[in-house]
């Protein structure tokens, strides 16, 4: 009865393991989800704000900071290795459009940030 019980409990905690982990994981996905949907609004919002920064350079300015907030957010969020490369590839992809635009390029080559964000998107989708 005794060795029943030790077992009946041990497979309760096993169980109650493995559904907390995989709660986890499915937070931690949808929070990576989440976090590429907003960094795509964030990239449609650059490309809008590039196509008229002659009317207000601000705007990318803006986007740019965004995209920066979304991805330190990210970041400190994940452990994944393909996540923290994609993270880090759209950071200098960021920060290649933000010296353009410092250096007087009013409409910058923003595919590198286009293309970073992609691949953060499909490493986000589960």
């Amino acid at each position: 009865m005794r060795r029943t019980m030790l077992a009946l409990a041990t497979a309760a905690l096993a169980v109650t393991v493995t559904a907390t982990a995989g709660c986890g994981a499915i937070d931690k996905a949808v929070d990576c989800v989440n976090a590429a949907d907003a960094i795509g609004t964030s990239v449609g919002n650059l490309g809008r704000a590039v196509g008229n920064a002659t009317d207000n350079p601000a705007q990318a300015d803006q986007a740019l900071n965004d995209i920066d907030r979304e991805l330190s957010s990210l970041k400190s969020r994940t452990g994944d290795a393909d996540l923290s490369k994609a993270v880090d590839d759209l950071g200098k992809a960021v920060d290649n459009v933000r010296t353009a635009i410092k250096n007087g390029d009013n409409t910058p080559d923003i595919s590198g940030v286009t293309a970073a964000a992609k691949e953060v998107g499909k490493v986000c989708t589960p």
